[in-house]
Protein backbone atom coordinates (compact mmCIF):
# COMPACT_ATOMS: atom_id res chain seq x y z
CA UNK A 1 0.00 0.00 0.00
CA UNK A 2 1.03 3.49 -0.65
CA UNK A 3 1.78 5.83 1.84
CA UNK A 4 -0.60 8.67 1.19
CA UNK A 5 -0.51 12.39 2.80
CA UNK A 6 -3.46 13.79 4.08
CA UNK A 7 -4.46 17.24 4.79
CA UNK A 8 -4.74 16.43 8.73
CA UNK A 9 -1.56 14.55 8.25
CA UNK A 10 1.51 15.87 10.66
CA UNK A 11 3.50 15.18 7.43
CA UNK A 12 1.48 17.02 5.60
CA UNK A 13 1.77 20.22 7.63
CA UNK A 14 5.08 19.89 7.92
CA UNK A 15 5.68 20.03 4.51
CA UNK A 16 3.50 23.02 3.89
CA UNK A 17 5.93 24.75 6.08
CA UNK A 18 9.41 23.36 4.58
CA UNK A 19 8.51 23.90 0.67
CA UNK A 20 8.37 27.63 0.53
CA UNK A 21 11.58 27.67 2.46
CA UNK A 22 12.77 25.78 0.40
CA UNK A 23 12.33 27.12 -3.25
CA UNK A 24 12.57 30.64 -2.58
CA UNK A 25 15.90 31.18 -1.64
CA UNK A 26 17.69 30.67 -4.67
CA UNK A 27 15.75 33.51 -6.77
CA UNK A 28 16.38 35.67 -4.04
CA UNK A 29 19.93 35.43 -3.91
CA UNK A 30 20.25 35.81 -7.76
CA UNK A 31 18.01 39.00 -7.61
CA UNK A 32 20.46 40.79 -5.36
CA UNK A 33 23.41 39.75 -7.17
CA UNK A 34 21.96 41.43 -10.15
CA UNK A 35 20.99 44.78 -8.37
CA UNK A 36 24.84 44.84 -7.11
CA UNK A 37 26.02 44.15 -10.92
CA UNK A 38 23.39 46.53 -12.02
CA UNK A 39 24.51 49.30 -9.94
CA UNK A 40 28.29 48.98 -10.38
CA UNK A 41 27.99 49.20 -14.57
CA UNK A 42 26.09 52.70 -13.75
CA UNK A 43 28.74 53.78 -11.49
CA UNK A 44 31.65 52.66 -13.70
CA UNK A 45 29.70 54.44 -16.88
CA UNK A 46 29.49 57.62 -14.83
CA UNK A 47 33.20 57.71 -13.84
CA UNK A 48 33.60 56.69 -17.75
CA UNK A 49 31.62 59.98 -18.60
CA UNK A 50 33.08 62.35 -16.05
CA UNK A 51 36.62 61.11 -17.70
CA UNK A 52 35.75 61.93 -20.84
CA UNK A 53 34.12 64.95 -19.89
CA UNK A 54 37.31 66.14 -18.03
CA UNK A 55 39.45 65.23 -21.28
CA UNK A 56 37.03 66.99 -23.62
CA UNK A 57 37.28 70.49 -21.09
CA UNK A 58 40.82 70.08 -21.16
CA UNK A 59 41.26 69.99 -25.00
CA UNK A 60 38.41 72.94 -25.11
CA UNK A 61 40.90 74.94 -22.88
CA UNK A 62 43.91 74.35 -24.60
CA UNK A 63 42.11 75.06 -27.66
CA UNK A 64 41.00 78.50 -26.30
CA UNK A 65 44.55 79.42 -25.27
CA UNK A 66 45.72 78.33 -28.39
CA UNK A 67 43.35 80.91 -30.32
CA UNK A 68 43.96 83.54 -27.89
CA UNK A 69 47.89 83.17 -28.63
CA UNK A 70 47.02 83.28 -32.06
CA UNK A 71 45.01 86.18 -32.10
CA UNK A 72 47.51 88.24 -29.58
CA UNK A 73 50.41 87.26 -31.91
CA UNK A 74 48.33 88.34 -34.95
CA UNK A 75 47.34 91.65 -33.20
CA UNK A 76 51.32 92.20 -32.66
CA UNK A 77 51.92 91.11 -36.17
CA UNK A 78 49.29 93.67 -37.47
CA UNK A 79 50.38 96.44 -35.05
CA UNK A 80 53.74 95.65 -35.76
CA UNK A 81 53.37 96.06 -39.44
CA UNK A 82 51.07 99.15 -39.05
CA UNK A 83 54.14 101.00 -36.84
CA UNK A 84 56.76 99.83 -39.58
CA UNK A 85 54.50 101.24 -42.22
CA UNK A 86 54.19 104.17 -40.46
CA UNK A 87 57.75 104.78 -39.62
CA UNK A 88 58.67 104.31 -43.15
CA UNK A 89 56.14 106.61 -44.33
CA UNK A 90 57.09 109.23 -42.25
CA UNK A 91 60.80 109.10 -43.06
CA UNK A 92 61.68 111.94 -45.34
CA UNK A 93 62.23 111.18 -49.02
CA UNK A 94 65.94 111.13 -50.33
CA UNK A 95 64.90 114.35 -52.35
CA UNK A 96 63.01 115.66 -49.50
CA UNK A 97 66.04 114.82 -47.20
CA UNK A 98 68.59 116.65 -49.51
CA UNK A 99 67.30 119.88 -48.97
CA UNK A 100 68.57 119.43 -45.29
CA UNK A 101 72.68 118.48 -47.08
CA UNK A 102 75.32 120.75 -46.97
CA UNK A 103 75.52 123.00 -50.22
CA UNK A 104 78.23 121.87 -52.63
CA UNK A 105 78.40 124.36 -55.59
CA UNK A 106 80.22 122.91 -59.08
CA UNK A 107 82.81 124.83 -60.35
CA UNK A 108 82.39 127.41 -63.21
CA UNK A 109 79.11 128.65 -61.67
CA UNK A 110 78.80 132.26 -59.32
CA UNK A 111 76.17 133.38 -57.21
CA UNK A 112 74.82 133.15 -53.47
CA UNK A 113 73.95 129.41 -54.65
CA UNK A 114 75.24 128.53 -57.55
CA UNK A 115 72.90 128.87 -59.96
CA UNK A 116 74.37 131.15 -62.10
CA UNK A 117 75.49 129.25 -64.85
CA UNK A 118 76.69 131.82 -67.58
CA UNK A 119 78.85 130.45 -70.57
CA UNK A 120 80.58 132.21 -73.19
CA UNK A 121 83.20 134.89 -74.32
CA UNK A 122 83.64 137.46 -71.71
CA UNK A 123 83.13 140.19 -75.01
CA UNK A 124 79.49 139.09 -75.45
CA UNK A 125 77.60 141.82 -74.84
CA UNK A 126 74.03 140.23 -74.64
CA UNK A 127 73.06 136.40 -72.34
CA UNK A 128 70.76 134.39 -73.41
CA UNK A 129 68.29 132.68 -70.61
CA UNK A 130 67.39 129.26 -71.43
CA UNK A 131 65.43 127.36 -69.02
CA UNK A 132 64.78 123.93 -69.80
CA UNK A 133 64.16 120.56 -67.69
CA UNK A 134 65.91 117.53 -68.52
CA UNK A 135 62.64 115.18 -69.03
CA UNK A 136 60.77 117.99 -71.23
CA UNK A 137 60.32 116.31 -74.64
CA UNK A 138 59.86 119.87 -76.28
CA UNK A 139 63.67 120.79 -74.58
CA UNK A 140 64.73 117.99 -76.75
CA UNK A 141 63.47 118.70 -79.86
CA UNK A 142 64.74 122.57 -79.60
CA UNK A 143 68.15 120.57 -78.40
CA UNK A 144 68.40 118.10 -81.18
CA UNK A 145 67.41 121.11 -83.88
CA UNK A 146 68.46 124.63 -82.93
CA UNK A 147 71.29 123.38 -80.46
CA UNK A 148 74.02 123.53 -82.61
CA UNK A 149 72.72 126.69 -83.71
CA UNK A 150 73.65 127.79 -80.08
CA UNK A 151 76.75 126.11 -79.20
CA UNK A 152 78.19 128.20 -82.75
CA UNK A 153 76.96 131.54 -81.45
CA UNK A 154 78.00 131.16 -78.27
CA UNK A 155 81.71 130.02 -79.32
CA UNK A 156 81.75 133.33 -81.69
CA UNK A 157 80.82 135.39 -79.25
CA UNK A 158 77.78 136.57 -80.69
CA UNK A 159 75.86 136.10 -76.96
CA UNK A 160 76.44 133.93 -73.92
CA UNK A 161 73.71 131.65 -72.53
CA UNK A 162 72.58 131.60 -68.59
CA UNK A 163 71.82 127.97 -68.26
CA UNK A 164 68.46 127.46 -65.77
CA UNK A 165 67.01 124.04 -65.02
CA UNK A 166 63.77 123.06 -64.17
CA UNK A 167 62.13 120.22 -62.28
CA UNK A 168 58.94 120.39 -62.30
CA UNK A 169 58.26 117.15 -64.88
CA UNK A 170 58.89 115.44 -62.05
CA UNK A 171 55.59 116.42 -60.25
CA UNK A 172 53.56 116.15 -63.20
CA UNK A 173 54.97 112.84 -64.53
CA UNK A 174 55.62 111.62 -60.78
CA UNK A 175 59.40 110.56 -60.74
CA UNK A 176 62.66 112.04 -60.06
CA UNK A 177 64.48 111.93 -63.31
CA UNK A 178 64.50 115.38 -63.31
CA UNK A 179 66.24 116.76 -60.28
CA UNK A 180 69.42 113.19 -61.24
CA UNK A 181 69.61 114.41 -64.70
CA UNK A 182 69.98 118.11 -63.35
CA UNK A 183 72.42 117.11 -60.57
CA UNK A 184 74.63 115.21 -63.20
CA UNK A 185 74.53 118.54 -65.28
CA UNK A 186 76.05 120.05 -61.98
CA UNK A 187 78.77 117.30 -62.05
CA UNK A 188 79.06 117.78 -65.35
CA UNK A 189 79.94 121.63 -65.36
CA UNK A 190 82.17 120.54 -62.19
CA UNK A 191 84.72 119.17 -64.50
CA UNK A 192 84.00 122.08 -67.56
CA UNK A 193 81.63 124.68 -69.02
CA UNK A 194 82.41 122.17 -72.07
CA UNK A 195 81.97 119.12 -70.84
CA UNK A 196 78.32 121.06 -68.95
CA UNK A 197 77.51 121.70 -72.87
CA UNK A 198 78.40 118.35 -74.99
CA UNK A 199 76.77 116.06 -71.89
CA UNK A 200 73.39 118.48 -72.23
CA UNK A 201 73.01 117.88 -76.01
CA UNK A 202 73.99 114.21 -75.26
CA UNK A 203 71.17 113.88 -72.37
CA UNK A 204 68.77 115.70 -75.32
CA UNK A 205 69.56 113.40 -78.09
CA UNK A 206 67.00 111.39 -79.94
CA UNK A 207 69.61 108.39 -79.19
CA UNK A 208 69.21 109.03 -74.71
CA UNK A 209 66.32 110.89 -74.44
CA UNK A 210 63.66 108.90 -72.71
CA UNK A 211 59.71 109.75 -72.94
CA UNK A 212 58.42 112.03 -70.89
CA UNK A 213 56.94 109.53 -69.50
CA UNK A 214 59.89 107.02 -69.02
CA UNK A 215 61.88 108.28 -65.85
CA UNK A 216 64.94 106.95 -67.28
CA UNK A 217 66.93 109.55 -66.24
CA UNK A 218 66.60 108.33 -62.01
CA UNK A 219 68.86 105.40 -62.28
CA UNK A 220 72.44 106.71 -61.97
CA UNK A 221 73.96 104.50 -64.32
CA UNK A 222 71.91 105.48 -67.48
CA UNK A 223 73.55 109.32 -66.56
CA UNK A 224 76.77 107.50 -66.25
CA UNK A 225 76.34 105.84 -69.89
CA UNK A 226 75.15 108.59 -71.12
CA UNK A 227 78.35 110.58 -70.07
CA UNK A 228 80.35 107.72 -71.38
CA UNK A 229 79.80 109.52 -74.49
CA UNK A 230 81.75 112.82 -73.87
CA UNK A 231 85.17 112.79 -74.15
CA UNK A 232 85.71 114.44 -71.05
CA UNK A 233 83.21 112.37 -69.01
CA UNK A 234 84.44 108.85 -70.23
CA UNK A 235 85.29 107.18 -67.30
CA UNK A 236 86.02 110.03 -65.36
CA UNK A 237 85.77 108.55 -61.71
CA UNK A 238 84.98 112.44 -60.02
CA UNK A 239 82.67 113.03 -61.80
CA UNK A 240 80.92 109.17 -61.96
CA UNK A 241 80.95 109.95 -57.89
CA UNK A 242 79.74 113.14 -57.57
CA UNK A 243 76.83 111.29 -59.71
CA UNK A 244 76.77 108.25 -57.19
CA UNK A 245 76.82 110.18 -54.28
CA UNK A 246 73.82 112.76 -55.47
CA UNK A 247 77.17 115.52 -54.58
CA UNK A 248 75.15 118.24 -56.09
CA UNK A 249 71.22 117.44 -55.23
CA UNK A 250 70.80 119.97 -53.35
CA UNK A 251 72.20 122.91 -55.81
CA UNK A 252 69.83 120.83 -58.42
CA UNK A 253 66.87 121.72 -55.73
CA UNK A 254 68.00 125.21 -55.76
CA UNK A 255 68.56 125.45 -59.41
CA UNK A 256 65.11 124.20 -59.29
CA UNK A 257 63.91 126.90 -56.92
CA UNK A 258 65.48 129.43 -59.29
CA UNK A 259 63.54 128.64 -62.09
CA UNK A 260 60.21 128.89 -59.72
CA UNK A 261 61.04 132.50 -59.01
CA UNK A 262 61.62 133.52 -62.49
CA UNK A 263 58.84 132.16 -63.55
CA UNK A 264 56.65 134.43 -61.78
CA UNK A 265 59.31 137.24 -62.16
CA UNK A 266 59.02 136.72 -66.29
CA UNK A 267 55.27 135.44 -66.62
CA UNK A 268 56.20 131.48 -67.34
CA UNK A 269 55.40 128.41 -66.58
CA UNK A 270 56.50 125.97 -69.43
CA UNK A 271 60.27 124.90 -70.93
CA UNK A 272 61.60 125.57 -73.24
CA UNK A 273 61.56 129.64 -72.37
CA UNK A 274 64.33 132.02 -73.95
CA UNK A 275 64.86 135.46 -71.93
CA UNK A 276 67.26 138.49 -73.12
CA UNK A 277 67.27 141.58 -71.61
CA UNK A 278 63.86 140.75 -69.77
CA UNK A 279 61.88 139.75 -72.76
CA UNK A 280 60.90 136.44 -74.10
CA UNK A 281 62.46 134.98 -77.50
CA UNK A 282 59.27 133.55 -79.12
CA UNK A 283 59.13 131.80 -83.04
CA UNK A 284 56.44 133.45 -85.30
CA UNK A 285 53.47 132.32 -82.82
CA UNK A 286 55.02 135.24 -80.70
CA UNK A 287 54.35 132.34 -77.49
CA UNK A 288 57.00 129.40 -77.72
CA UNK A 289 60.49 129.12 -78.60
CA UNK A 290 61.47 129.06 -81.57
CA UNK A 291 61.72 125.48 -83.19
CA UNK A 292 63.73 125.55 -85.84
CA UNK A 293 66.90 127.16 -87.32
CA UNK A 294 65.17 129.87 -89.16
CA UNK A 295 62.80 130.83 -87.05
CA UNK A 296 65.91 131.32 -84.20
CA UNK A 297 68.24 133.10 -86.50
CA UNK A 298 65.16 135.71 -86.87
CA UNK A 299 64.49 136.35 -83.57
CA UNK A 300 67.59 136.16 -81.86
CA UNK A 301 69.03 138.79 -84.43
CA UNK A 302 65.56 140.76 -83.46
CA UNK A 303 66.81 140.88 -79.82
CA UNK A 304 69.92 141.45 -80.37
CA UNK A 305 69.20 144.70 -82.06
CA UNK A 306 66.86 145.61 -79.30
Amino acid sequence: MKYRFTRSSPEYEQSLIRIPHTMCARPTENITMSKRNSQAAKTAARERLRAQREREAKRAKVKRQLVVACSIVGVLAIAGGISYALVQGNKPGHWEAAKDDKLVKPANTSGANGTTVVIGKPSAKKTLMMYEDPRCPICAHFEQSVGSTVDKDVADGKYKIQFIGATFIDTTQPGEGSKNALSALGAALNVSPEAFLQYKSALYSTKWHPEETDDKFKDDSYLIKVANTVDALKNNKKFQTAVKDGTYDKWALLMSEKFDTDGKKYGFQGTPTLIMDGKKVTGSDGQSAPMTVAEFNTAIDAALKA
